[in-house]
């Protein structure tokens, strides 16, 4: 059942990887991603104002915000206008509000989108879907639910996913990381009664997140094409292999009870979307909502590997000081 499960993602994955061996432009990626401006040094930002012509060239006509994902900007505190012409893009300060930086890669091209067009196409389908299903339920579960109950709620999900990172930190070669993630583990287990309370944060064991996209990354495949599939939301051609690779370790999915397993993915899915209540507002009012979406998706993702290519004390140093926690998107992220 596991394998029949798990095939129809790993033929996307290799139909994905068919077509990036095919440029759709003569444009390449950048070489190279790059920490946010929060956790790089300021550089010369008149050095780095390389745009992606061909890929905004042959994309879809939009506003001057699709821009900013491709265009080098001013440092956070400052309002962001990528096309130069003295008034600041809302899309950007959509983006700096949520996010309080200034563009996802904090100064220079990072977006590699070239199958933009079917990636509008999907999101729009997901939006719908969103707005149909997930977010009406997310409120409805913020409503009636006590905060207390749906604390606990997040902590178990957060607590059961701990074996995949166990894994992937293994596979990341940081033993010791994969250590304090195994006593997390177990403390929540045991003392927080399943995972519904957290006293390994009160120990100060780090609450860290890894899955074999992420292990990719690290390993060295970074710049990947950026695609977003039905349901799953945002995502890159890397990400997608690492989904086939994370759900034979996911414990919800090994339940062969399907009633019981359906339920468990729904309440997860209700959880994640009731975090991201607070960012809609901003969703909403964006110029380009697509842009808004998949430029914060890839910053975060940004940042995720690059966390890990840190040494282990300098790891998650912004975690406290971020406004959202480190694995939310504007979009809920419906293959964990």
């Amino acid at each position: 059942m596991n394998v029949v499960r798990i095939l129809p993602l790993f033929v996307l994955a290799a139909a994905l990887s068919a077509c990036a061996a095919k440029p759709a432009r003569d444009a390449a990626p950048v070489a190279d991603t790059v920490v946010p401006a929060a956790y790089a040094p300021v550089s010369d930002t008149s050095a780095s104002t390389d745009v992606d012509t061909a890929a905004v060239a042959t994309g879809p006509a939009v506003d001057a915000s699709a821009a900013s994902a491709v265009a080098a900007a001013p440092p956070a505190s400052a309002p962001v206008d990528a096309d130069g012409d003295g008034v600041p893009d809302p899309a950007e300060d959509d983006f700096t509000a949520l996010y309080g930086s200034d563009g996802v890669s904090g100064g220079s091209s990072a977006v590699y989108d070239p199958w933009e067009p079917f990636n509008r196409r999907v999101h729009r389908f997901n939006v719908v879907v969103d707005n149909a299903v997930a977010r009406p339920l997310a409120t409805a579960y913020t409503n009636v639910v006590p905060r207390f109950a749906r604390t606990g709620v997040s902590n178990f999900f957060s607590n059961i996913r701990s074996p995949v990172t166990i894994v992937n930190q293994v596979l990341q070669g940081r033993p010791d990381d994969a250590w304090d993630t195994l006593g997390r583990f177990l403390m929540n287990s045991t003392l927080g009664v399943g995972g519904l309370f957290d006293p390994a944060s009160k120990a100060m064991i780090a609450n860290r997140k890894e899955d074999f996209g992420q292990t990719l990354g690290a390993w060295g495949w970074r710049p990947s094409r950026y695609v977003e599939l039905p349901f799953f939301g945002p995502r890159t051609v890397r990400d997608v292999f690492g989904l086939a690779g994370d759900i034979p370790l996911s414990p919800i999915r090994q339940i062969e009870e399907d009633k019981v397993r359906i339920g468990l993915q729904g309440l997860q899915l209700v959880d994640a979307r009731s975090q991201l209540l607070a960012a809609d507002d901003i969703r909403s009012s964006a110029v380009d909502e697509y842009a808004l979406v998949r430029d914060a998706w890839l910053q975060r993702r940004t940042y995720q590997i690059e966390n890990d290519l840190r040494g282990k004390h300098a790891r998650g140093k912004d975690d406290l000081d971020s406004a959202i926690p480190v694995d939310a998107m504007p979009m809920p992220q419906w293959g964990n």
